[in-house]
């Protein structure tokens, strides 16, 4: 019949099961078919289509889908066929009367006497099923939520006031003449509800594959699948290869702590786990391919918080013959249409842009977070030879004094004043300097040593009223921004627990912050590093400053920004050796024969015609996560790690043998305590 029907290359009928097969010879050759179909086939129906799948004994995989007459085809050959005729989201006021097969998880049992009603779930919804108590007695005593059943029965529509509409199936039901029992479920160790919420994280992650049957959970994950088949699609029509690159890297200490893996033939020596393939990216631009992605995974050793994974994945793209304004104008294309079609939210284009200098003068961040005020202000001038010694010092000297004020604030509580302090502090200031304005005096510490005049320019300049409070930070311009940017955030969540300020996470600010300073001085390495890495590109103007004012450089380098988290950065690359190894050198000092063992081979590459480039790394697991309204991204990824890096599903990190350790050539210290 098979070898008959391969010839013929038109419609015929399988007379066994009704199924019409339609097929193009231009599309299969006869002979791997006809192999592959006496060797193996598996089945699936689902929406009235078959899908045939074959793999021969040469592993030739073929795939095709065969229409069929639902009217003629049997539903009892169909269940010795495949699982399910539907999905559980699927069937319609149009289907009444239609026989189907349904597979799915046990979401509620309901037991009304006459009737017993249970709402059957799978990956796409639910489908109300309604057994005959006194016929399935037995199963129906058996069965337990979250247990597995198959079912066949017909459609009918749910009496009018029964109906649903909370459910796009919610005007039918299907009336059970079969049921299966697949696996029935223990006792759960919490429930798969809203309740879940409330467990310990450490329980659910403990039943990860429990906690992922959970809607929110498979929502999150069925969103990051269509992420990642838009950027995908997005990035090929730019014209970019998907190309894959080592996990197995060498080691470059300047960067995060790295996960270092034991080479067994090479004994003595050790691959990193690569923390982010940026050479390999800049290789291949060496190479010719142009432009370049992939979904890289990437693993640092770090200590863990909510936005921090050991492993994580970064949409990396690197491109040849590129300006800055090329990456912008790509990104934000991406950027668009990720949010029209996952969330059905249009982003105003083009992004701002705005300068390293002004976000910090701002907002205290090089990530600033622009859905709410609370701008910093500037005031050292007014301090300048001032009676309050501990201000005009800072001025006098160079450094920066930086105010924040927040109206109506003036009756801050001391627990919220100590919240603020402790926050301060906590990133490396000695104390908040405050001023509570009132209606008839300053409240603070050092307001008597403050002239009229001066409390005069202030009220002109920040436009001070009564109830407002003020807080100061005088230190270097820099450590000034950064810790009253770092006030600002704690007195939003303040502010937020009052009801006074409304932050909605469904309010998507991006924007891009450029102009990042190449360089940062480092005060206990007592040198300059680089501030993004170092191969970014300085402006090309500012080459000159290499040599003698390096802290003046400024880098082409470029952050994504959304609500104050960090999306991605990059840069242009330098592309020459001869800048490169004097960035190495003589900028960021690090020794010649060091150079040549970490970064000699990129060096050559460089004097082989590499072509300008430059590229830029997303947090695909952060967007997600914002794209979802969460702000952990372990509620993206399926099998996270706990903040101590373990995985309490499978148990791991797990312990290994004496042999293991042996075979690569180690072994295990005592720890202190043991020795």
């Amino acid at each position: 019949m098979l070898k008959k029907l391969l010839q013929d290359g038109k419609k015929n009928i399988i007379s066994d099961f009704y199924i019409v097969f339609d097929f193009y010879k231009e599309i299969f050759y006869k002979k791997h078919l006809l192999t592959a179909l006496e060797y193996r086939r598996r089945t699936h129906f689902c929406n009235n289509r078959l899908h045939c799948y074959a793999s021969s004994r040469a592993g030739i995989f073929i795939k095709t889908v065969l229409p069929i007459d639902a009217k003629k085809f049997s539903i009892r050959a169909m269940e010795e066929v495949c699982p399910r005729t539907h999905r559980c989201n699927a069937l319609r006021r149009t289907d009444e009367g239609r026989s189907v097969v349904l597979i799915g998880w046990v979401q509620s049992i309901r037991d009304h006497g006459g009737l017993c009603f249970i709402d059957l779930r799978d990956r796409e919804g639910i489908t109300q099923l309604v057994l005959d108590p006194h016929v399935f007695s037995k199963e129906i005593s058996a069965l337990k939520t979250e247990s597995v059943i198959g079912v066949r029965g017909t459609v009918r529509l749910r009496p009018s006031e029964t109906v649903n509409a909370a459910l796009p199936t919610g005007d039918i039901e299907v009336a059970v003449e079969k049921l299966t029992i697949h696996n029935l479920c223990q006792t759960l160790p919490f429930p798969l509800d809203e309740k879940a919420e409330k467990v310990s994280e450490d329980l659910r992650l403990t039943y990860r594959y429990l906690d992922l049957r959970r809607k929110p959970n498979l929502d999150r994950l069925k969103l990051r699948h269509r992420a990642s088949h838009i950027i995908r699609n997005y990035l090929d029509k730019e014209d970019f290869l998907e190309i894959e690159l080592p996990t197995l890297f060498k080691s470059t200490p300047e960067g995060a702590r790295e996960f270092l893996v034991p080479s067994r033939l090479n004994q003595g020596q050790c691959y990193a786990l690569t923390q982010s393939p940026q050479q390999y990216k800049q290789m291949l631009m060496v190479a010719g391919t142009e432009r370049y992605f992939s979904f890289a995974r990437c693993f640092r050793d770090e200590d863990l918080r909510a936005d921090r994974q050991p492993e994580f994945t970064q949409i990396d793209l690197e491109m040849s013959f590129i300006r800055r304004e090329d990456i912008y104008a790509l990104i934000e294309g991406l950027i668009a249409q990720l949010w029209e079609t996952c969330l059905g939210i249009t982003i105003p284009m083009p992004l701002q842009r705005m300068p390293f200098k002004e976000a910090m003068n701002r907002f205290g961040s090089d990530k600033p977070d622009g859905r709410f005020g609370l701008e910093l202000q500037d005031v050292t001038d007014i301090f300048k030879g001032s009676a309050f010694k501990v201000f005009a010092n800072v001025a006098d000297k160079g450094g920066a004094i930086k105010v924040l004020k927040i109206e109506n604030f003036a009756d801050v509580t001391a627990g919220e004043l100590a919240s603020l302090e402790q926050t301060a502090k906590h990133n490396g200031a000695k104390g908040l300097a405050f001023i509570k304005v009132k209606a008839d005096e300053w409240k603070s510490p050092f307001a008597k040593f403050l002239s009229e005049t001066e409390k005069q320019v202030l009220i002109q300049r920040l436009n001070i009223r009564e109830n407002d409070c003020l807080f100061f930070m005088a230190d270097t311009w820099e450590r000034a921004c950064n810790i009253l940017g770092k006030v600002r955030l704690e007195a939003a969540e303040i502010l937020k627990k009052r009801g006074t300020l409304t932050v909605s996470d469904k309010d998507f600010r991006f924007l891009w912050v450029v102009d990042f300073p190449l360089l940062t001085y480092d005060e206990e390495q007592k040198k300059f590093v680089a501030t993004h890495h170092p191969f970014t590109a300085p402006v090309e103007e500012d080459i000159p400053l290499l040599k003698t004012d390096p802290q003046h450089v400024r880098g082409q380098h470029y952050d994504l920004v959304l609500n104050g988290i960090e999306l991605g950065g990059g840069s242009i690359r330098i592309h020459t050796p001869d800048l490169q190894r004097f960035v190495f050198e003589n900028v960021i000092k690090i020794p010649h024969d060091i150079v040549e063992d970490r970064f000699g081979y990129m060096l050559r590459a460089f004097s082989f015609g590499a072509p300008p480039h430059g590229g830029i790394a997303l947090g695909f697991d952060r967007l997600v996560a914002l794209m979802a309204g969460t702000h952990s991204i372990r509620d993206v990824i399926a099998f996270p790690k706990t903040q101590k890096g373990q995985d309490l599903m499978s148990m791991s990190p797990g312990d290994v043998t004496e042999k293991q350790l042996s075979d690569l050539g180690l072994r295990w210290l005592p720890t202190v305590g043991e020795a």
